[in-house]
Order: structure tokens, then C-alpha cells, then sequence
């Protein structure tokens, strides 16, 4: 790097041709003879451009990047010695040609002895009372002129007139005299202390030496009294402490005991082998991976419990959800439940890792899913920017519906989940369904058809049959997941406002009007823009199915999960062709799409024969054109 000067050892000016001048770059001080503005600088070589940006400003002395500039010392300091290595030794006379290891830079005002600029007094640097001149010399470069410097005593700028200020030693230096200090300009002296008085090292001053000992006296006196009453109420706290903490380990082992803790030890250790086992925590555990149940960390809340994010100690991001209180008689089928819903493993089921029992109401640990649930995205879409299309709610349809299908018939047990429904739903990064909330689930064995239990859900997606007979089965799930196609569909809350402000079910608001009007104008704009009217009326009548009154007319969930499935495909392979693909690729869509038509004949011609044919062989007739190959 070059800093060149038409004249090093001339065009000096002692006094700022310019006043009000910026005197900061940033939190960089820049000191006379440096500045910032034309006619803020003793000359043209100590001029500094300053940038700024939104991280920092920054101080340049062409491309050295200045960190500070200490006047007394003569040293400019940079911040990197990038820019000297590229670009070698410094040109200019009035700084030395290398730089050290600490990036400083020394500089001269001038290419003069001090002699020299003595005599110049127009042009002579050192303007301020007790300043002085001092030569600079370099080990390469030899003499490259002279600097000011305040005298000893004295602390300042020398280059500004009555720059150099006093030191008061007395005052910045505590302890300089063992007696009494008394500054000068410049200087300073010391006297003994006066009679009958000593200097007392922890003060730094002379005291009365009758007044010290009762100082001493009273400190001791005061420790002592202090420590007297300290050390009890300690000893009592530490007591407390220690008394609450038992009694927490105490109330921590019953809850374990009391909530057949040793049984789901036995259910787990049964398989040392499985990877997927589930994981017993401790209340300690959990404490820590939600910050004591921080109110910051809730997730979510309603009428089963409150859910927690947490953060394991090997970083494994989980929802812990806090339960409501369970009936002592229930606890032993709530652990064999739990354990076998640990089992569960499917790419559209939240998993289960495991569960704390040293609460009063155990807790369950599942996996973290990131992107909210399928209500939120539907009834938020609009505040959100995101918008979900036709495709994706298709498939997040199938994939639904392939969970619900594997929890019914697939899973080692039987799960009747009882509380389907778009909140339950949650969407992973990948916007992938995962069904969650097992807090109301019944597990049945295979050959079981179903189950009486007290009717348990939610309004709007309740089983009407389920909630007249309460009798459970998969007929009460498959209910609920045609409210949500309906979801889906119509893009409105199981339970709305009409335009004329009364509340209305979803399901019969869709039974309803689908008898006065065609189903393109009950669906919602966006899914109308976007499908065929062919699709319309596929899942039209599929959702018809699934919301019959009577569970012995709806389909299976399997059957349901394959209709979907073609319609999948159908509407998968219509986007495809549509971005350009050639004519030979229209065959097995126009060949897919001839079995949706047909798909929709038949549920057409079930709704006809309803009355006058066996219901169930109706189905089987009826879903037999269904099952078409996945």
C-alpha cells in the first residue's frame, strides 16, 4: 500500500482549518492532526474515510483498516494484517516501512529533526503547554522524523493547544504515599501522617488510631453477631431444602408405583431387542427439556390436557403432553395401551417414544411435528400466504386414511382413534399428515367388531350412531374422517356461521344441500378452480358414504383409502400431462378416469336401491367396484 505526500517535512498545520469537525468514526476516536473532513487534518496524508453500514463503520487510512490511533504513543493500530501482507511496505516517509506482529504502524507529523521544527514556528506540531518533541526512528527505515508527546505528569493530546492536562496521581493512583499525597502540576509529594493518627492499608489514608481499633472492635463484633444468626438460618433452609426434596423422591416413587410402573418395565424389558421400545424419563428429564414447563414452551391445549415442546438431552426435539386425570382403575389398561401404541410405527402416525409415570397423571412423550395442524392450515391460509391445493389435499386425504386403515386393521391390536379431526392432523416440514392424539383412543382385539364405552370426541365430528348406542368401532372413525374430506372440500369448521349468523354442522349442511343444488357450487372456490367436475362428484359421493347415519352402510376404511387412491392418481397424472407431456401418456388417465366415472355410477345406483336391497350386500357390490390395484 502506498500514502503518498508531495512534501513530508512542509505543509504541517498546527491549528484545524475548519472548525466543528467530526471527531468519531463509529466507536474509533480520530484525534488531531488526523481527521475525517477536508481541513480537519494537519495535512493530507492523516486524512481517514469513514463508511458505515448495518453491522459497523469502518475507519480507512487508504486500504489499512484502523481499529485506533493512539496519539501519545504515535501508533496507528489496524484491525487486520491481511492488507499490509498483499500490499507490502508502506511508501510514505512520514510511516515506517514494517509493520509488526500487533499491526501497529508508527508515524511522524513530519520529516524533521526536532531541532528543525523548533524553529519552525509557524509549522511546529507540539502546540500544547507541557508538551514535548521526540524523535522516531525505525530499525529498517532510521529516523523518519519527529512526534509530540505530553511530559511526564501529564496526559492529553500534544497536538491541540492545552491538550495536555494534569495527572492527579493522588487520586488515580490509591495508595501511591503511605502518609498523605499531595499532587503538583505535573508531580506530586508525600508527607507523614499527623500525630496520633496512622495509615491504615484498607482505607489508603490515615485514621485515628483509637477509632480504627473500635473499628476493628465493632467489624469483628458485627461478623460475629452476623455469622451467630446466619449459620442457623442456613442450616435450617439447608434442612428444608433437603426435607422437600425426600419428600419429592418420596411422592415421585408412589406416583411410579401407583401408575404400574413395574408392569410397563416388564412390558418394555419383554423385547430387549426391539429399537423401537419405549423409553421410561424421568420427571427430572422432562423438567429440564421444558425449562420446568415454561408457559413459553406450550404448544397446544383442549380438552384432554396441555402439550409442551421439549428438548432431550441428545438434542431430540418431542411434544410432552401433560394429560387430564385418569380414574385409578383405568391406570392398568393405560399402560398396556401405552406400551402397544409405542409399537406403532408408521410414516403418518405421530410416534409414541415414550412416557414419565412419577407424575400424579403420567405423561406422554412424541415426536416434535414442526408445521402446525390441518385446521390451522386450512382456516389460516389466507393470514399465512400459503394455500393448499387441490393435489396436496388429496393426498394429504390417502395418507390420513392409510394411518386410520393401519391403526384398524393392520397394527398388532386394534386402535379406534375416537377423536379424528383436522386439529389431530399435523403436517410435518414436508407438509406429510401425521394423525396424533391418542388421549381418547381404545385398543380392541382383532376378532373384536367393537366396543360399548362412554361417547367421548368432539362436536361436529361425532358418529351420530356412536353417540345414540355408544357402541365404538371403525365405522365411528371413518364418520369423523369424512368430516374432515369435507374440510377439505368446502374449506370450512366442522361447526360454521352462515351468512345469516346461525351455527351450523358441517356435515348436515352438506347432506342438505347437496339435494337442492349440484355439488360445484357447495365446494370451495379454490378446489372448484382447480379439479374436475368428474373429480368433484368421485369425492362428492365418497364423503356421501362415509357420513351415512348407519354405520353398516358406510365402506371400510381400507375401501375408503383405495378410492382415494384412485383418485390420486387421477388427478396426479392430469397435472402431469398438463405441464406438457406427450399424447402417448393420456391412455392410462383417460382409462383411470372411465373407473372414477364408473365409481360414481355405482354409488349412484346404491343410493337408489338403498330401500329395496340388503344394505350390506349393497356395499360389498358397491366397493368391489371400488377396489381397484394400488
Amino acid at each position: 500500500m502506498m500514502i503518498f505526500s508531495t512534501d513530508a517535512k512542509a505543509g504541517y498545520n498546527p491549528v484545524p482549518l475548519k472548525g466543528n469537525c467530526t471527531r468519531s468514526c463509529g466507536k474509533i476516536k480520530v484525534p488531531y492532526p488526523f481527521g475525517l473532513e477536508e481541513g480537519c487534518s494537519a495535512r493530507e496524508e492523516f486524512l481517514l474515510q469513514c463508511s458505515h453500514s448495518h453491522a459497523a463503520s469502518t475507519l480507512q487510512l487508504d486500504i489499512i483498516t484502523v481499529s485506533d490511533i493512539n496519539i501519545n504513543q504515535g501508533l496507528i493500530a489496524s484491525s487486520s494484517y491481511n492488507s499490509f501482507v498483499q500490499a507490502g511496505p508502506i511508501k510514505s516517509k512520514l510511516f515506517n516501512t514494517y509493520v509488526d506482529t500487533s499491526y501497529n504502524v508508527q508515524f511522524a507529523v513530519a520529516n524533521l529533526t526536532c531541532q528543525e521544527a523548533q524553529r519552525n514556528t509557524t509549522g511546529y506540531a507540539c502546540v500544547s503547554v507541557n508538551s514535548t518533541c521526540l524523535g522516531v526512528s525505525t530499525k529498517h527505515d532510521g529516523y523518519i522524523g519527529y512526534k509530540c508527546k505530553c511530559m511526564t505528569g501529564f496526559e492529553g493530546n500534544p497536538y491541540t493547544k492545552y491538550g495536555c492536562q494534569d495527572v492527579d496521581e493522588c487520586l488515580s493512583i490509591p495508595g501511591i504515599c503511605r502518609g498523605i499525597c499531595h499532587n503538583t502540576a505535573g508531580s506530586f509529594y508525600c508527607t507523614e501522617c499527623p500525630a496520633k493518627t496512622e495509615y491504615d492499608d484498607w482505607t489508603k489514608r490515615c485514621t485515628d488510631v483509637k477509632g480504627q481499633k473500635h473499628l476493628l472492635l465493632g467489624i469483628v463484633i458485627g461478623l460475629s453477631a452476623g455469622f451467630g444468626i446466619l449459620l442457623p438460618v442456613l442450616s435450617v433452609r439447608l434442612l428444608t431444602d433437603k426435607w422437600r426434596k425426600g419428600i419429592q423422591k418420596q411422592m415421585r416413587r408412589k406416583n411410579f408405583r401407583k401408575n404400574q410402573g413395574l408392569l410397563l418395565e416388564q412390558l418394555v424389558s419383554s423385547d430387549e431387542k426391539d429399537t423401537n421400545r419405549m423409553n421410561i424419563f424421568t420427571l427430572e428429564e422432562l423438567e429440564k427439556a421444558t425449562n420446568n414447563f415454561d408457559q413459553t414452551r406450550i404448544l397446544g391445549q383442549g380438552g384432554h390436557g396441555m402439550v409442551f415442546k421439549g428438548i432431550l438431552s441428545d438434542q431430540r426435539v418431542v411434544a410432552i403432553k401433560k394429560s387430564m386425570v385418569i380414574k385409578q382403575s383405568e391406570i392398568t389398561q393405560f399402560i398396556n395401551e401405552v406400551a402397544i401404541l409405542s409399537q406403532i410405527n408408521h410414516r403418518n402416525i405421530v410416534k409414541l417414544f415414550g412416557c414419565c409415570l412419577e407424575t400424579e397423571v403420567p405423561l406422554l412423550v412424541y415426536d416434535f411435528v414442526s408445521n402446525g395442524s390441518l385446521f390451522e392450515l386450512l382456516q389460516h391460509n389466507s393470514s399465512s400466504g400459503i394455500s393448499l391445493s387441490w393435489n396436496d389435499s388429496i393426498r394429504i386425504a390417502v395418507e390420513v386414511a392409510g394411518a386410520l386403515y393401519y391403526l384398524h386393521s393392520a397394527a398388532s391390536v386394534s386402535v379406534f382413534h375416537r377423536d379424528v379431526k383436522s386439529s389431530n392432523i399435523l403436517l410435518d416440514e414436508n407438509y406429510t399428515a401425521k394423525v396424533s392424539d391418542f388421549g381418547t383412543s381404545r385398543l380392541v382385539s382383532i376378532d373384536q367388531t367393537h366396543i360399548v364405552t362412554k361417547v367421548q370426541g368432539t362436536f361436529g365430528y361425532l358418529d351420530p350412531e356412536y353417540c345414540q348406542t355408544g357402541q365404538l368401532n371403525e365405522k365411528s372413525d371413518l364418520y369423523s374422517f369424512g368430516v374432515v374430506l369435507l374440510e377439505l372440500l368446502l374449506r370450512k369448521k366442522p361447526i360454521f356461521t352462515s351468512d345469516t349468523g346461525s351455527k351450523l354442522n358441517l356435515a348436515t349442511y352438506f347432506l342438505q344441500e347437496l339435494k337442492i343444488r349440484p355439488l360445484r357450487e357447495i365446494v370451495a372456490a379454490k378446489i372448484y378452480e382447480e379439479s374436475t367436475e368428474e373429480e368433484i362428484e368421485y369425492i362428492g359421493s365418497l364423503v356421501e358414504m362415509c357420513l351415512r347415519p348407519r354405520g353398516e352402510e358406510r365402506p371400510t376404511m381400507k375401501q375408503v383409502e383405495m378410492a382415494l387412491q384412485t383418485l390420486r392418481t387421477v388427478v396426479s397424472n392430469r397435472c402431469h400431462i398438463a405441464k406438457g407431456n406427450d399424447q402417448e401418456e393420456m391412455q392410462p388417465l383417460l382409462r383411470t378416469s372411465a373407473e372414477a366415472i364408473n365409481l360414481v355410477d355405482a354409488v349412484n345406483a346404491f343410493a337408489r336401491h338403498n330401500q329395496s336391497c340388503s344394505c350390506s350386500s349393497m356395499v360389498q357390490e358397491f366397493m368391489a367396484s371400488a377396489e381397484l390395484p394400488r
